[in-house]
């Protein structure tokens, strides 16, 4: 089988109305995918306004606002409707990709294996961790359990880092487990987009160190610990400035843990990656990503990183050559780790540099290709 004869229905819970590294990663999917010669077709909730033009046709699921709290930009299908089904049957699909394990992903693989259709299902979070920051923590038993019966009904997964397909694994989530890496767009993420003009309308002088967040200002993000450590390094009196990038349902909590910080708000594009390569140091305290698009473009902009040594940024930073991988929680270690790149110039450089080094090696075309590979894997498979 060739890749123009693939027919590939590809099923996510938010393909466009809201800019996510994952729903990014899948509209480069798609677009490759077409350029290639393969049919797709994408069945995702939508909004009126959504935050950007989806790559290919899109297809609207029944859903309703993701019933969790700080959570309400977020839809949830909630199925697949006797429209959806007509557009499946008469799209023909002869494999079915399901980005998220939502009621709307659980009727497309039931739909799919009445029709002895192949199913892969990529993973692109942790969600078995999102309870503990809602109190719920005593859910994640519960959570993990449907969703090693969910992937396990599926042909095969892709995930994003060998440390998470270690973590699936260890969940008995599934044995068919390959990579689905994520690329960086050098065009917008580079350290030459630094510009010191804009620090200083952020309130950042050209000798501070600043210290960024980015991505949604949500608590699953690790916020509180990112806040922690940062009052740790206010006590161990080490000189900073914070640049938080992004915007979200927490950022008036996150305005006040945070006093003095300085809030870029919701960036993108060009506009992004001058922020991101205008500070110095990326701090990312989250335990949810299982790649963490932020961390790679961090380094394709020439900060060293200091991460939760979780799933994800475990597989990008070398710890002590391109930044510092910490316990996951601990801020006081954190505040340690950060320390010394407020304070030594040279290290600051020297992991800044190795970091970009090590972010040309991922190609998007190539870690698509992975992805298509492993589709005809299944199909032949299925003959």
């Amino acid at each position: 089988m060739a890749v123009t004869d693939l027919r590939i229905a590809l099923f996510s819970g938010n393909y466009n109305y809201t800019r996510d590294g994952a729903n990014q990663a899948l509209n480069r999917l798609v677009g490759y995918l077409l350029a290639q010669g393969a049919a797709v077709r994408v069945y995702a909730p939508t909004v009126a306004e959504p935050d950007f033009e989806p790559t290919g046709d899109l297809i609207g699921l029944p859903n309703v606002r993701m019933p969790v709290k700080g959570r309400g930009e977020y839809r949830m299908a909630t199925g697949i409707d006797a429209a959806v089904k007509r557009d499946l049957d008469a799209f023909a699909p002869n494999l079915m990709h399901i980005a998220s394990p939502d009621p709307g992903g659980h009727a497309a693989l039931r739909w799919a294996r009445r029709r002895g259709i192949p199913v892969l299902a990529s993973v692109h979070t942790r969600f078995e961790t999102y309870p503990r920051y809602y109190g719920l923590g005593f859910l994640e038993p519960v959570v993990e359990a449907m969703l090693r019966r969910f992937y396990n009904r599926c042909d095969a997964l892709v995930a994003p880092s060998e440390s998470q397909i270690a973590e699936l694994k260890a969940q008995r989530m599934h044995h068919d487990i390959s990579i689905w890496s994520r690329g960086v767009d050098r065009d917008i993420f580079d350290p030459a987009r630094r510009d010191l003009g804009w620090r200083r309308a952020q309130g950042i002088a050209d000798d501070e160190v600043a210290i960024a967040f980015l991505g949604r200002l949500v608590m699953e993000k690790g916020l509180d610990t990112f806040a922690a450590a940062i009052a740790e390094l206010r006590r161990m009196q080490v000189a900073h400035k914070v640049l938080v990038i992004g915007d979200g349902p927490a950022r008036g909590w996150f305005e006040g843990a945070m006093p003095g910080a300085s809030f870029a708000g919701f960036q993108t594009g060009r506009d992004l990656g001058r922020a991101l390569a205008s500070a110095d140091v990326f701090f990312n305290p989250s335990v949810t990503e299982t790649f963490g698009n932020v961390t790679l473009e961090a380094m394709a902009s020439g900060l060293p990183v200091v991460a939760a040594g979780a799933t994800g940024a475990a597989s990008l930073v070398v710890d002590g050559e391109t930044g510092a991988l910490v316990p996951p929680g601990d801020a006081a270690a954190f505040a340690r780790a950060l320390a010394p790149y407020c304070t030594e110039p040279a290290l600051l450089r020297e992991h800044g540099d190795a970091g970009e080094r090590r972010a040309r090696a991922y190609s998007w075309d190539a870690i698509n290709q992975a992805v298509v590979d492993t589709y005809l894997r299944l199909r032949e498979r299925k003959r």
